[in-house]
């Protein structure tokens, strides 16, 4: 029982001990340091949202627009528009306004394109939402990281010039590295946030591609011969994944 006492004490003791060494760290940094920190919060629920929306939007499912291509090409649109009911990736929904417009007499190919333009449009733009907060997190960053470089820098210089004669170097040192410090801060949020970006708009025009493709192959005929069966219907189709 006796025994249990010093462990009980020493981890509510190193709780102040974290939260002082937070408080210096924030107080030797100043209001740079604070904005940088929030801004480092607000990047990590920008990636975490964005990560949940490439998620849902199962960009796996390129194997059924695949097979859904080939069913319209052989005339078979009807089962084309089976085959993507229920999938929820990008190229995949365009390609059902697609074919769906395709399959309508009473509507001309030129608006089915139109529309078709346009749902591809507001894919691409719903995957690139939160983005450009990104973007402006990883840029902003490190020049704010430098302007609290410069102004600790201003500071050091100004306590140096008013110890006059009795100059002490370590007023000189201690400043530099507290300036130093916000420069330090600012690259450690800028850095992962623009490798994590370039993923994320890589990601994003990978699914542009999808969609000019499947589109594009909706609207004209497959020319390669090996494609299609010699009796118009299609070629060892692809087993489409279940739901």
């Amino acid at each position: 029982m006796n025994q249990s006492m010093p462990l009980g004490d020493g981890l509510t003791g190193a709780q102040p001990s974290t939260m002082a060494q937070i408080g210096e760290f924030l107080a030797a940094g100043g209001p740079v340091v604070a904005i940088l920190l929030a801004m480092s919060v607000i990047a990590v629920t920008l990636i975490v949202l964005k990560c949940w929306q490439f998620y849902g939007a199962r960009f796996a499912d390129r194997d059924k627009t695949a097979y859904a291509i080939r069913l319209h090409q052989s005339g078979r649109t009807d089962a084309a528009l089976a085959a993507l009911s229920g999938t929820r990736s990008p190229a995949a929904r365009t390609l059902t306004v697609a074919l769906t417009g395709l399959s309508r007499r009473d509507i001309k190919e030129s608006t089915v394109r139109e529309e078709v333009t346009r749902r591809a449009i507001g894919e691409i733009e719903k995957l690139r939402s939160l983005l450009r907060p990104l973007e402006v997190i990883g840029s902003v960053a490190p020049l704010l990281g430098l302007f609290g470089t410069v102004l600790g820098m201003i500071n050091a210089f100004q306590q140096l010039e008013a110890a006059g004669n009795n100059v002490n170097p370590a007023i000189l040192s201690g400043g530099i590295w507290e300036a130093l410090l916000t420069t330090a801060v600012g690259l450690a949020v800028a850095i992962p946030v623009v490798m994590i970006l370039n993923w994320f708009e890589r990601i994003v025009e990978r699914t542009g591609h999808d969609i000019e493709d499947v589109v594009t192959q909706a609207f004209t005929e497959d020319l390669t011969a090996d494609q299609m069966g010699a009796s118009g219907t299609v070629a060892d189709p692809v087993k489409v994944p279940a739901e």
